[in-house]
């Protein structure tokens, strides 16, 4: 008896129970998938890995910069004492949720000038800052931004 309970467990344990979808997926697409496996998440359904995506770089026209790959721990003040070490700081700004004002962690920056920004960009781009290597570029125009 003992035999065959552990028999039984170790066939099941093979062979995982596919969901109603996962079998119907299969029907149509004869089960085979040339996309990657999936992973579990935090609620245990399965979802695909999240393909990563380069910054996109965008040349210094003005005086504003982006910061991106921002630590949540950053504050404008963290910012402004960074860039000051380059050039001079007009403005800093960390963009954060409105409902609990956490960081979203990215900001920006304004300089003074052109020059500075540029010059901010060349020595601050890939410098670790707290913890995590900043992502600095020239900031995108309102007019490149998409109206919601």
């Amino acid at each position: 008896m003992g035999d065959r309970r552990a028999r039984y467990s170790r066939e099941t344990a093979k062979a995982p129970k596919k969901t109603f979808w996962q079998r119907l997926a299969a029907l149509f697409g004869n089960g085979k998938s040339t996309k990657k496996p999936a992973t579990a998440s935090r609620n245990g359904s399965q979802q695909q890995p999240r393909p990563t995506r380069k910054p996109e770089t965008v040349e210094v026209t003005s005086p504003r910069l982006y910061v991106g790959n921002l630590s949540f721990d950053a504050t404008e003040s963290d910012l402004f004492d960074l860039f000051n070490g380059v050039g001079h700081v007009q403005n800093a700004e960390v963009v954060s949720y409105r409902h609990n004002q956490r960081s979203k962690g990215f900001a920006f920056v304004q300089m003074q000038t052109i020059e500075e920004a540029k010059r901010a960009v060349e020595e601050l781009h890939d410098k670790e800052f707290l913890g995590r290597k900043l992502v600095v570029s020239g900031a995108k125009t309102s007019e490149h931004q998409p109206r919601s």
